[in-house]
Formats: structure tokens, sequence, C-alpha cells
């Protein structure tokens, strides 16, 4: 089973290695000490963790949909011409970025400091690891 560090948790929760170690202490999340007496918190146990605090950021919308790939956020860009814009979100710890047009744009009151809901619908997503975590 992968197990991490507080610091890699930490990273990948976009949060200090202090809330990590909080969450640990106050029993949130489980630490254990791996061989080189590090605390360390099993991987299972870590993305069921993210999953729940993930929930916190609820979809404001009210609309019923099929794709599953909601990131809630704020607007902190938009470039527009006559036909076309670029609309940046940032949803936590992802910039997100669509290209739409710029009526689009008006008819939604897209501005910096908006907040919005960036849903994504593929038919497919890669999935990449960075090694052998077991």
């Amino acid at each position: 089973m992968p197990q991490y560090r507080v610091s890699e948790a930490a990273n990948l929760l976009g949060v200090s290695d202090d809330t990590v170690r909080r969450w640990i202490d106050g029993g949130q999340l489980t630490g254990h000490r791996d061989q080189a007496g590090r605390r360390v918190v099993d991987g299972a146990e870590l993305a069921a963790f993210a999953r729940e605090q993930a929930r916190s950021a609820a979809d404001p919308s009210t609309v019923g949909r099929s794709a599953r790939n909601r990131f809630v956020g704020l607007v902190t860009e938009v470039t527009a011409d006559r036909v076309m814009a670029q609309v940046e979100l940032q949803c936590g710890p992802h910039r997100v970025v669509s290209l739409m047009s710029t009526e689009a744009v008006r008819e939604l009151g897209l501005r910096p400091g908006v907040l919005a809901v960036a849903v994504v619908k593929s038919t497919q997503v890669v999935v990449e690891t960075p090694g052998d975590r077991s």
C-alpha cells in the first residue's frame, strides 16, 4: 500500500505541512511512522480524505448534468475580442482555461471575481503515475 510523507500529503492536498500534522493530531487523518521514523499517511486513506475535502467546494448551480468533472472557482482573467474570449478560472490549486464566444462571456457576466463552475466533458482522460509507490 502506498504511503505519503506529511510534506507529500500536504502538496497533494494543497495545504501546508502544519495543516496535515494538525489533521493527524486531531484524528481526521491517521498518521503512522515509517521505517525511518517519519510520519506517513496511508494512500487509500489520503485518497478518501481528499475526496471528502473536495465535496466542500459545492457547485452553486442547481442544474443537473451528466458531466462529473466540475471545478468550482473564481474567474481570474477574461481576454476578449469581438468574436472569441479566453476565460481563466482558479479552482483551488487548478488553473482552468476555457475558450468561448465573447457573446457567451457577456451573457454569463464573466469577469474577474465572479464565482463560476468549469464543467469538463471528455471522452478521453489520460492517467499517469510517477512510478512505483508500493
